[in-house]
């Protein structure tokens, strides 16, 4: 008999990293009964437990790590009185414990309050949620950018501790967050999927190799992308380039929105080299179909090409000869095609095209194309922030102070992923909120015996590792 091959990892939580046990129904020979709930007797309650254990150990890596002092650092002068009970730093702290247990929201505190651990951790008091909103006030654009650089730094962390990489790739894109209230900046524009509704509409970016967030800005619901992100794509590369050092081939990967001049010029600046798609104007349309020399990259079974590429000699008036970027255009046409607009250009053929910029002009054409395909990495990433961590869920009426929220939640997923990646790597290629069920939200009874505070928590094998 032919052995069975194991069921490949679905990369969420096992019994085996959540300290359950394995069933033995094959070692029994009656059928299991269920307890009556109705003969459990209910005891008093116990005001030392807890269902946050994780965030001692979590804690515990963020103090290594010098956050408290950091966020003390930038953001103390916030509230420099002498009679401040909540220091800003301590607040900063509440919330990122709050994120990371999984609330998307300044309301999630009340839940919370009632957890003597995160009781404990927030200095033996959960202050009121109209404190926090006011002190969320207190932001301004200059301390939203310290904090995004907090953020960011956090995120270069494990592109740092790769190693010399040949190449890296940068990914941005926008998302919408649709706003159900009257929040500043809140307006209607571009959205899917709740018309005329109003919205933010932020940028995001990131680097592939490692999935973390190397760059963000929060943009009212009526901006679109074009040459006013041109210098947060000059900061997010610079950042980057820092990070991975000046021999090591950078991509910058926009989809058709980075069809802009300088957008396209500032990153040939900086010595990056973009894929973007094509914008398919009329001029852009009639040029591919006018084009007549096609490679065949694939075919069927029955020899029939199902992909060609060709390199079309096209300019855009916007490309002047003053311009010193030289772009490559590939159009891509196949029968294959399932992602994407699909774009019938040729009567009688069913080929669907797409158009590729570059200024690489030393890759395969074709390999440029595939190059640019994996940007869609970033979509699950945008998902999971949304999903996850609860972006799109706002909770002031400021527009800062909702920056402040967004970098806030995007710095304690950079800095749960750097906690996974150092302390418990075999978790590494999980979702936040996997995670965040195996090693944040573990119950655990706190014990007091003199002045020493001990945390009891049930067998977890991934953080009894880490403790070994």
């Amino acid at each position: 008999m032919k052995k069975r091959k194991s069921t490949p990892s679905t990369r969420k939580v096992r019994r085996d990293y959540a300290g359950g046990k394995r069933g033995n129904g094959n070692d029994r020979t009656r059928a299991i009964r269920r307890p009556d709930p109705r003969r459990i007797k209910i005891g008093t309650a116990d005001p030392s437990l807890s269902a946050v254990a994780g965030l001692v150990m979590f804690g515990a890596f963020l103090r290594d790590l010098q956050v408290d002092h950091r966020l003390r650092e930038l953001f103390g002068h916030l509230k420099s009185s002498k009679g401040v009970v909540y220091p800003m730093h301590a607040q900063l702290r509440l919330l990122l414990d709050t994120f990371v247990a999984g609330e998307q929201r300044v309301f999630g505190l009340e839940n919370l309050a009632a957890d003597a651990l995160f009781v404990l951790l927030a200095g033996g008091v959960v202050p009121s949620i109209d404190t926090v909103y006011r002190d969320l006030d207190r932001f301004d654009p200059k301390s939203v950018d310290a904090l995004t650089a907090v953020m960011v730094e956090h995120g270069l962390v494990p592109v740092r501790r790769m190693g010399k990489l040949t190449e890296a790739h940068v990914d941005i894109d926008t998302t919408v967050m649709p706003i159900f209230g009257e929040l500043e900046g809140a307006v209607p524009g571009p959205n899917p999927h709740y018309h005329g509704r109003p919205s933010y509409h932020p940028v995001l970016a990131r680097v592939a190799e490692t999935d973390t967030c190397v760059g963000a800005m929060l943009r009212t619901g009526d901006t679109s992308f074009g040459a006013a992100e041109a210098p947060f794509v000059e900061i997010t590369l610079d950042s980057v380039r820092e990070a991975i050092g000046p021999d090591c081939l950078l991509y910058v990967r926009i989809d058709a929105a980075g069809d802009c001049t300088d957008i396209m010029q500032t990153i040939h600046r900086k010595g990056a080299l973009f894929v973007t798609k094509g914008k398919m104007t009329p001029d852009l349309c009639a040029a591919v179909a006018a084009h007549s020399r096609w490679t065949t990259t694939d075919r069927d079974a029955d020899g029939l090409a199902t992909r060609q590429v060709a390199v079309i000699a096209f300019r855009r008036q916007q490309w002047d000869t003053a311009w010193d970027v030289p772009v490559r255009v590939i159009a891509v046409r196949s029968r294959e095609r399932d992602n994407g607009k699909q774009l019938y250009l040729w009567e009688g053929l069913d080929f669907t095209v797409q158009v590729y910029l570059s200024n690489d002009w030393i890759s395969d054409a074709d390999d440029v194309a595939w190059r640019y395909d994996k940007r869609g990495g970033i979509e699950p990433l945008i998902a999971e922030f949304k999903n996850g961590w609860g972006i799109g869920k706002m909770s002031t009426d400021g527009f800062t102070a909702n920056a402040a929220t967004l970098m806030l939640k995007l710095l304690a997923h950079n800095l749960l992923r750097r906690y996974v990646n150092e302390k418990i790597p075999a978790l590494k290629s999980w979702r936040s909120a996997w995670i965040r069920r195996t090693v944040i939200l573990v119950p655990g009874r706190i014990a007091r015996s003199g002045r020493r505070k001990t945390l009891h928590m049930p067998s977890r094998p991934v953080l009894e590792r880490m403790l070994d």
